[in-house]
């Protein structure tokens, strides 16, 4: 028995020695494109063993990898299975460059290695020449990397093999699930490592109608974002497991967060029923279930929007020197934050003219005049601008303006908040910047307007603002979390909705807006308006 794991081992110690071989070949913009990152070892011998523990023991394996690269998982099968016979054992892979060695590699074993695209295979038909363990880490390639022919071909066949109404921002990981329906054998097991990410966007909604409604879904276990899986991908993962078969009623997943598969951190079943009114599956174990609070909310106190894209910072976005050296007229330029790492603290000050009392005072360039008025009237801006024609200028966002160097309408915000952070800052990953300046700000934060409920309250008492300032800067942080996304490494991320749609009784109250919902208390004081 010892002599066959240092079998193994050294079987997979040269098998990785030929991975990284094969990566190094590869740039990092290659292998982002066609999202090829392969399986550690532990991990896909991890989730070999929890695979066949959902197999039954009776059943020969016959075991299929439709993304095999040099077969990370089918290794794992081979030091995990013990005593359990493999009928047979196949897998795909598009690349040559992985593709080629790995048939190489594996050619004295039992191993079918296809070179093919499998989303372009047509599935077997007879049960037994399906999978009943289908294991897959299928490639991350985002939607924008798949051309608009291949990609209505996908949807196609997403629909037709699993019954999933993909959108078109879905990743190819989604429709390589979706193609798999075919090729699994009733009550055959999948488990698919993907990014988690699909349990809070609005693409994931067509997959997660598909694990509720067309199979049984068994448990998914989310690692922990600061445990990142793969060294060379900044992506948050998942492993998902269920069966193919129509889900029983009243059916509980389990749901597990941290640790491995066997010993999480943290774990909870959740009934289905519960889980289809859920739109942000990442609160599980964590949470429990999405808050069905009617209270107030903080899109109720403020407007909540994303800071303004300007087609190029580097181009757009001047410090105060250089838009001197260029000599660009004063009322082209508009104050604009720095990132929040250049704010040292949490309020931010101004001098006379609105311009941000901070180390780097940056200027946004902007106009709103015709070409020929500029031309005209502004050479120096004029001249500037030129400088942009051929390459600014021709970017998407430019193009579609009336004019390329005019700026959307973003007003200053008297709070601001960061839109990414880390969980493991200090236990505070978003900052909420109180702005007393003129300055606008760019995409990298978000920023809060009071509503009209709100400003009625602040009108009378305007000190009431730097009371919710404060407010927000000590909310719980889980709260924070569980309202936004997470990506590898413990990056959150927050839209204009999903803070907008956090709890904010406590929050309202300090303004005098307690007793009443907030749309009750809309329409008591339009009723009562003088």
């Amino acid at each position: 028995m010892v002599r066959t794991i240092e079998t193994h081992d050294l079987v997979e110690d040269r098998r990785l020695t030929l991975q990284t071989e094969l990566d190094r070949h590869k740039t990092q913009i290659e292998r982002n494109k066609f999202g090829q990152f392969a399986t550690p070892t532990r991990l896909a011998q991890e989730i070999l063993a929890y695979g066949l523990s959902l197999l039954p023991e009776n059943k020969a394996i016959r075991f299929l990898d439709p993304a095999i690269g040099t077969g990370s998982f089918y290794s794992a099968l081979r030091a995990t299975h013990g005593q359990r016979p493999v009928a047979w054992a196949c897998g795909f892979e598009i690349d040559p460059h992985y593709g080629e060695p790995a048939q190489e590699f594996w050619k004295t074993t039992s191993l079918d290695l296809t070179l093919a695209d499998f989303t372009r295979q047509e599935p077997p038909t007879h049960d037994e020449a399906k999978s009943n363990l289908l294991i897959c880490n299928p490639p991350y390639v985002r939607h924008h990397h798949i051309d608009s022919i291949d990609k209505r071909r996908l949807q196609n066949a997403a629909r037709d093999a699993a019954n999933i109404e993909a959108s078109g921002l879905s990743g190819l990981y989604c429709y390589f699930l979706a193609l798999s329906h075919k090729w699994m054998s009733e009550d055959g097991i999948a488990g698919w490592l993907i990014p988690s990410e699909f349990m809070d966007v609005n693409y994931g909604k067509a997959l997660k109608a598909y694990l509720l409604r067309e199979v049984t879904l068994l448990h998914i276990h989310r690692f922990d974002p600061n445990d990142v899986q793969f060294d060379d991908a900044l992506v948050s993962s998942a492993v998902i497991w269920f069966k193919k078969q129509k889900p029983p009623a009243s059916h509980q997943v389990t749901f597990s967060f941290g640790g491995t598969l066997r010993q999480p951190a943290l774990i909870r079943k959740i009934n289905t029923d519960e889980l289809g009114r859920t739109n942000k599956w990442s609160r599980y174990p964590k949470r429990g279930a999405e808050s069905t609070h009617t209270g107030y909310r903080l899109g109720d106190l403020f407007t909540i929007k994303r800071g303004l894209a300007t087609g190029d910072n580097n181009f757009f976005i001047l410090d105060e020197k250089r838009a001197l050296e260029l000599n660009i007229p004063s009322q082209f330029l508009r104050p604009i934050l720095p990132s929040a790492r250049y704010v040292k603290g949490d309020e931010i000050m101004a001098d006379s003219h609105g311009v941000p009392l901070l180390e780097k005072r940056l200027f946004l360039l902007d106009c709103v005049l015709p070409e020929h008025e500029v031309q005209h009237e502004h050479p120096s801006l004029w001249a500037y601008l030129q400088t942009g024609r051929e390459q600014v200028a021709q970017r998407y966002l430019c193009r579609s303006r009336r004019y390329w160097y005019a700026q959307e309408r973003r007003p200053a915000a008297p709070i601001v908040c960061t839109y990414i952070g880390r969980s493991d800052h200090d236990g505070k990953p978003f900052r909420f910047l109180l702005n007393h300046s003129q300055a606008t700000a760019t995409n990298v934060y978000l920023m809060l307007y009071p509503s009209s409920l709100l400003m009625n309250r602040l009108q009378t008492d305007p000190t009431k603002l730097r009371t919710l300032w404060h407010a927000l800067n000590t909310l719980d942080h889980t709260v924070l979390l569980d309202n936004g996304r997470v990506y590898g490494g413990g990056m959150h991320k927050l839209e204009p909705r999903e803070l907008s749609n956090v709890p904010a009784d406590d929050l309202a109250a300090m303004v005098g807006l307690n007793g009443k919902n907030p749309k009750m208390q809309m329409e008591f004081e339009v009723m009562t308006a003088p």
